[in-house]
């Protein structure tokens, strides 16, 4: 039970689907509620499988690739601690990729679900490598079990974050949600630098 709690929140925190409330209040401003309700779905779904995906072959790249899981850590571990400066800075959809350009570009995409929500600004490096490393650290089937469970939960979340996402804005207010993504920038760096400390610590003893 354990590892399912600690994986939903370092999912949760790295993924930051309330970061990305308003990239998607931004994008389907002109939807109807229904079509918004639908974006999210799949969106929730796209990022459930690409979670799935990297977790079970994630694996097989670092064999191909002769990658170890320290070295995927230490890699992680900086991606994340990225990522989480770049909510305490504001700049989390420069970090995700969302510059003008893209965003020009995700504007005129008729399907939006996959690029640019479901992956990159959603489901993105820091998130994949953390799953290859829970892939290489957990080898019993219940760990495993757990693991799949926090996926599917988080999936679940994204969706109803998503579908309320218009909600969301009205009630907290972009700074309100600027705020909240601040302190959630502070989970994901510390989790960062927990990787590296952890690869630290073990070359060292």
């Amino acid at each position: 039970m354990e590892i399912l709690i600690l994986s939903f929140a370092a999912l949760f925190s790295i993924i930051n689907p309330l970061g990305t409330v308003p990239i998607f209040v931004g994008l389907t401003q002109d939807n109807t509620k229904q079509e918004r309700s639908v974006i999210a779905f799949y969106t929730a779904i796209y990022v459930l499988l690409i979670l799935l995906l990297s977790f079970y072959l994630g694996k097989y790249i670092l064999m191909f690739f002769g990658i170890s899981l320290d070295a995927l850590k230490i890699a992680g571990g900086m991606i994340i601690t990225s990522s989480g400066f770049a909510l305490l800075t504001g700049k989390f959809t420069e970090h995700k990729g969302m510059k003008k350009r893209e965003k020009d570009d995700a504007f005129n995409r008729s399907e939006i679900s996959l690029t640019p929500l479901a992956i990159p600004v959603l489901a993105g490096p820091g998130t994949i490598s953390l799953l290859i490393s829970y892939q290489q650290e957990y080898h019993q089937v219940y760990e495993q079990l757990f693991i799949i469970i926090s996926l599917f939960l988080v999936s679940v979340t994204i969706f109803f974050i998503l579908k309320s996402a218009h909600y969301i804005v009205k009630f907290m207010g972009a700074s309100g949600i600027n705020a909240l993504s601040r302190i959630i920038g502070f989970i994901v760096i510390a989790i960062g630098v927990q990787y590296i400390l952890g690869v630290v610590i073990k070359l060292l003893g």
